[in-house]
């Protein structure tokens, strides 16, 4: 009788560990990832501007001094106007001022804010909003004008 040779396989009594890898762990769950206040922010802000029946976001104020800030070389639009974020490790808070357009249910508008902004918050950061604070500042009556004035532009050009 003939014996045959046997093949060592790499987890028969080679002495050796199998092997695993290396670090530990779902490289997407090493190390911490921060978001500022300022991010959430922009994404509601865009969020509640996106529906219908909001005009303008801000205070009346805060508005004017935008205004003139727009017309600023540089200055841009501050998409974060009348929204103010508090953000945790794993959740936010929201605080909006909201202009709405005269004519259109209040209570709708809000509620249509809410969902808009929670959904492009939480699917963007994965945090929680825990919560969204909508102020009415102001209606927009439809014989208003803007902030912005047409004899002003005409003016500055």
């Amino acid at each position: 009788m003939t014996e045959t040779p046997q093949r060592n396989s790499p987890d028969s009594g080679s002495g050796k560990p199998p092997l695993s890898k290396r670090g530990g762990g779902d490289p997407g769950t090493r190390g911490r990832t921060t978001i500022a206040d300022g991010v959430v922010e922009k994404i509601a802000g865009m969020a509640a501007r996106d529906v219908v029946g909001v005009h303008a976001m801000g205070s009346g104020l805060s508005r004017t001094f935008g205004a003139v800030r727009d017309r600023v070389p540089g200055g841009g639009k501050s998409v974060t106007r009348g929204v103010k974020a508090e953000v945790g490790e794993s959740q936010t808070a929201l605080d909006l001022e909201i202009v709405v357009d005269y004519g259109v249910a209040i209570s709708d508008v809000a509620r249509d804010v809410r969902e808009n902004v929670i959904a492009a918050v939480e699917r963007m950061t994965g945090l929680e909003v825990v919560e969204v604070n909508i102020a009415v500042s102001d209606v927009k009556l439809p014989d208003e004008d803007d902030d912005e004035d047409d004899d002003d532009q005409q003016r500055l050009q």
